[in-house]
């Protein structure tokens, strides 16, 4: 079985509570993550896996209330909330999705998802390098190659982004690149701050087809291409290179 893990907290450091923060007058970033991912052809079952931690009791309230099976796990060490979670549901495979990526792209995630199954690979993604909108990001991995990394990651940044020891050992695995024919790396609809919303707001307000998908998003900003100035600001992988240097620490001690 394929299962989608959509790993949702509360606990944001750059914006607490943006999983659960409105995008119009009636649904949540976690709920357009998930709508969007439900119309992907090739997922057999989605799974949001949260922590233990108090906070999260809302997550789990979310899930219940909306019918979605839910997982509760490490709040620190998200590879073994994974881990766990994927063997819990007995998933062969998992695709990764992390919930600040309210406009995720069925088709393009179905687009990995297949090079996924044709290829055998350990692992499938679209960001390594990153062609794509970001905010479209997907990865595919068997469950032989989670319980894999799982068993041999150790850095902070290994346990905390998942998937950072696939492409550090790329010696150990069989893996795949989907990329787009035209580089829109430079575009981006997640949500890391306030302005990240800000813009997210805008493009649910002014696109009326659901679901969105990269191709109604490009046509938007044709017409409006100054709102990409709203998060100008970002740096791209931001919390991961916060982890990087809590490596750094790490491997000093």
């Amino acid at each position: 079985m394929l299962g989608c893990i959509l790993q949702v907290r509360m606990g944001s450091t750059r914006l607490p509570g943006k999983v659960l923060k409105k995008l119009d007058d009636k649904y949540t970033v976690l709920d357009y993550c998930i709508n969007q991912l439900k119309h992907c052809t090739l997922i057999d079952k989605i799974v949001i896996a949260t922590t233990t931690l108090n906070q999260d009791n809302v997550i789990e309230n979310f899930a219940k209330q909306h019918g979605i099976d839910y997982f509760r796990g490490n709040s620190q060490n998200v590879l073994d909330r994974y881990y766990q979670c994927a063997k819990y549901f007995s998933f062969t495979g998992i695709v990764r999705i992390t919930s600040d990526a309210p406009l995720i792209d069925p088709i393009i995630t179905d687009q990995v998802i297949q090079k996924f199954n044709e290829l055998n690979y350990d692992y499938v993604c679209n960001t390594q390098p990153r062609t794509f909108p970001q905010g479209t990001e997907t990865e595919v991995f068997s469950f032989s190659a989670l319980e894999q990394i799982w068993k041999q990651a150790v850095l902070p940044s290994e346990l905390e982004h998942v998937t950072p020891y696939f492409y550090t050992h790329k010696e150990d695995f069989t893996m795949f690149n989907v990329q787009n024919s035209n580089n829109l790396s430079n575009f981006r609809w997640c949500i890391d701050k306030e302005n990240d919303l800000d813009l997210v707001r805008l493009l649910v307000k002014g696109i009326k087809k659901r679901p969105i998908l990269t191709d109604d998003i490009l046509k938007f900003l044709e017409n409006q291409p100054n709102v990409m100035e709203l998060n100008e600001d970002h740096i791209i992988n931001e919390g991961y290179l916060k982890s990087l240097q809590e490596d750094k620490e790490f491997l000093q001690k």
